[in-house]
């Protein structure tokens, strides 16, 4: 597929109409702050408030849950009740807190509405729903700079209404949306594949440090590592001189320094912050070469890379509330730490299960390789076609209001 000429040979000299969204789309009729010249139609579609969905949630039905946007699922022709509505529909989120390409849907099929805001296309002869959803997609960036507040944000819908849509015929609107659903269909497929993987990693990272009573001899972290937490020094970001030396806290890397502390494979474990409950990001984690640790993170040495990785796994597979102190500031102590039991198998034993779990860590948790990497790369190659096929060239003129 050849960049820009790609375009003018699928267009062929073709004329783009340009039209306000208010011109060719039919809105949710809840938009009662939009002028009604732009509302020449609306659909009606009762909706629960975002609340009462969730107490409907159930992940086991075919009924899809079109909430705010920020939280989807999927419950049963039961539970969705008079609720219940089909149709193919593109919602932009009434209120969110990420960016809008992340929360910005389309959806053909049965479904139950909160407090989105609904379009479809006027005419699906004129303009194709999904054609409409990628075109969203693609100015995703100007849609954000719609929305007002603090905290969850809410969009100025006289603007989304008066954004300009390209209008190209039929048949090449629909070839446009065949070349990006192939890429989404790639991407999705290696999104399951990936979502595969973790589960079998999890499953053999569960069996292989699940061990029987008596089966292996059990020590305290405090026996297995040896503590270097007297040497780390945190210093303020006003004081630190920017260099490539990596800089820990709790979580990985915080900046980058001149000098190091540590030079060498160590295992780092958070040592306070919400995500020693969250567990959102791995709570140990290894480090190799110069660094300078803060006082956030506990520093722990091994005599091998196969103990250091076998603790790493051990203490990220198990569930560590029964050693953390504090609700509002958790916190992992380094008496808590250190009285951690942990299984302790033979050397040979150790180096075994960490060369499994270090493949499906490299495929599953790799950014420079594996599938994260290939998703990251079709994600890409998606949003370059997706912006390219749908830039065209802009009328000369707005379209005048009625």
């Amino acid at each position: 597929m050849g960049d820009m000429n790609y375009l003018e040979k699928l267009l062929d000299g073709v004329r783009v109409e340009w039209k306000s969204l208010w011109q060719v789309t039919t809105w949710d009729k809840r938009f009662n702050a939009v002028d009604n010249y732009k509302q020449p139609k609306v659909i009606s579609y009762p909706y629960l408030l975002a609340a009462d969905l969730f107490k409907l949630e159930r992940d086991d039905g075919d009924v899809f849950l079109l909430s705010t946007g920020e939280r989807t699922g999927w419950t049963t022709e039961e539970l969705a009740s008079t609720y219940l509505r089909t149709g193919e529909v593109v919602t932009i989120p009434w209120g969110k807190s990420r960016p809008v390409k992340e929360v910005l849907k389309y959806y053909k099929g049965r479904f139950v509405t909160a407090d989105n805001r609904i379009a479809t296309s006027s005419d699906t002869e004129k303009l194709l729903n999904k054609f409409l959803f990628y075109w969203l997609m693609s100015q995703s960036i100007v849609i954000d700079g719609f929305y007002r507040g603090s905290g969850i944000q809410h969009p100025s819908m006289a603007a989304v209404l008066d954004m300009q849509i390209p209008i190209p015929p039929l048949e090449i609107q629909a070839e446009i949306v065949h070349i990006l659903d192939a890429f989404n269909e790639l991407t999705n497929e290696l999104t399951n594949e990936l979502t595969t993987r973790k589960k079998q990693y999890n499953y053999y990272r569960s069996q292989l440090l699940n061990f029987g009573e008596g089966e292996v001899e059990w020590k305290t972290l405090g026996e297995l590592a040896k503590n270097l937490d007297s040497m780390r020094k945190p210093i303020t970001s006003s004081l630190r001189d920017s260099g490539d030396i990596p800089y820990y806290g709790a979580s990985g890397i915080v900046d980058y320094v001149k000098n190091y502390i540590f030079d060498g494979d160590l295992l780092l474990v958070s040592e306070d912050g919400a995500n020693l409950l969250a567990r959102n990001t791995p709570i140990a984690f290894s480090i190799s070469g110069k660094s300078w640790v803060n006082n956030h993170a506990h520093v722990l040495k091994f005599e091998t890379y196969a103990e250091r990785r076998y603790v790493e796994y051990y203490l990220n597979s198990i569930d560590l509330t029964p050693y953390i102190s504090g609700a509002a500031q958790p916190k992992l102590n380094k008496k808590n730490l250190e009285s951690i039991s942990i299984p302790n198998p033979s050397l040979e034993e150790k180096a075994r299960i960490v060369a499994i779990l270090d493949k499906f860590d490299t495929l599953t948790n790799s950014i420079s390789e594996g599938l994260p990497r290939e998703i990251a790369l079709r994600q890409k190659q998606y949003e370059h076609y997706r912006d390219l096929l749908l830039s065209f060239p802009k009328p000369a003129a707005e379209t005048s209001r009625p």
